[in-house]
Parts: structure tokens; C-alpha cells; sequence
């Protein structure tokens, strides 16, 4: 993963007063959260869909049905997308800890952050789909917010046939 002088970098911005959001974006499994963890160390807000879910509704498929599950991601995202105008009002860096796996969604947010006055990265982190593989194999052993739903292989196909790589988008690519 990156070192704290690369992450240093990758954040850098010229103006302090204007709030930073970065977005993390990549399939699951691909350190999205790691990195957003590392940010927030360092002062950012995350937002965070699954950890939204986790701490409101538990586990997927045991603490509330599977098919609830796309209702809830809705309204967790609507949540976080409100929390996310009050921190750019508040002059806050961000990380958004999303997939972003939709152009058109990087493009929303892109929007509403300057337009909330706010400087976004798009941080794209991208991992060969057999080390995605390997991670969620260990992942899906956890028992905390991100390991709450389980990945399969046919989810990840899933994933990983649906996912827009972002280009000419304005992306930092990580691998």
C-alpha cells in the first residue's frame, strides 16, 4: 500500500481553506477502505455505506433479510450524501468510502462537491481479480462492518463485469 509520503502527495492540495473530498473508488476488495481508514487518521470524515448498515442494521442475511439489502444501501447513501453537504458547509475533508462504480455517480458527487465549494481526487485502486480473490477470501472471515456481506464468486463476476473503469475522469490510479 502506499507510504505516508505518497499518501501525503496523493492529498496535497494548495488551498487549505477549500475542503478536500476524496473518493475512493474500485471493486470490492481492492483496499478502498484500508486507505479511507488511513485518511481518516488523519482528520478526514468517512463516509461509509457498509459501516452505515452495520451499525443500524447488522449483518447481511442475519440480523435483516438479504432482500432488504438494496433498500438499506439506498437509504444509508442518502444519509451519507446529506452528511456530506454538512461537512463541505463545515469546510471538512472528506473521504467517501464507496465503490463508485458508476461513472455517472463519480460524476453526481464530483458536481455536488464543487458546487458545495469543496475540491475533490478520485482515487481509483485497481487489483487484479485474483488478489481481489485472495483479500475477500480473509475478508469474508471477519466479522465487522466490511465483511457484513459476503462476497461470492458470482457477486464478484458480477462486480467486476459491471464496474466502470474510470478514464479521463481525473483518476489517480493505485495498484
Amino acid at each position: 500500500m502506499l507510504e505516508n509520503l505518497e499518501l501525503d502527495n496523493l492529498i496535497h492540495q494548495a488551498d487549505v481553506s477549500i475542503p478536500l473530498v476524496v473518493m475512493m473508488c474500485g471493486v470490492a476488495g481492492s483496499g478502498k477502505t484500508t486507505l479511507a481508514q488511513r485518511l481518516e487518521q488523519r482528520g478526514f470524515a468517512r463516509l461509509s455505506i457498509d459501516e452505515e448498515i452495520w451499525s443500524t442494521h447488522g449483518r447481511y442475511g442475519i440480523d435483516y433479510p438479504v432482500e432488504m439489502y438494496e433498500k438499506l444501501k439506498v437509504q444509508a447513501e442518502l444519509k451519507l450524501y446529506k452528511e456530506l453537504v454538512n461537512l463541505l458547509q463545515e469546510k471538512r475533508n472528506v473521504v467517501i468510502d464507496f465503490s463508485f462504480w458508476q461513472r455517472k455517480k463519480r460524476n453526481d458527487y464530483k458536481k455536488l462537491i464543487e458546487d458545495g465549494g469543496g475540491e475533490w481526487r478520485l482515487i481509483y485502486l485497481k487489483v487484479h481479480p485474483n488478489d481481489l480473490r485472495e483479500r475477500l477470501r480473509i475478508r469474508s472471515q471477519r466479522f465487522d462492518a466490511n465483511a457484513a456481506f459476503t462476497i461470492t464468486e458470482e457477486i464478484l463476476s458480477a462486480f467486476l463485469k459491471g464496474f466502470e473503469v474510470p478514464t479521463g475522469e481525473g483518476e489517480i490510479i493505485i495498484e
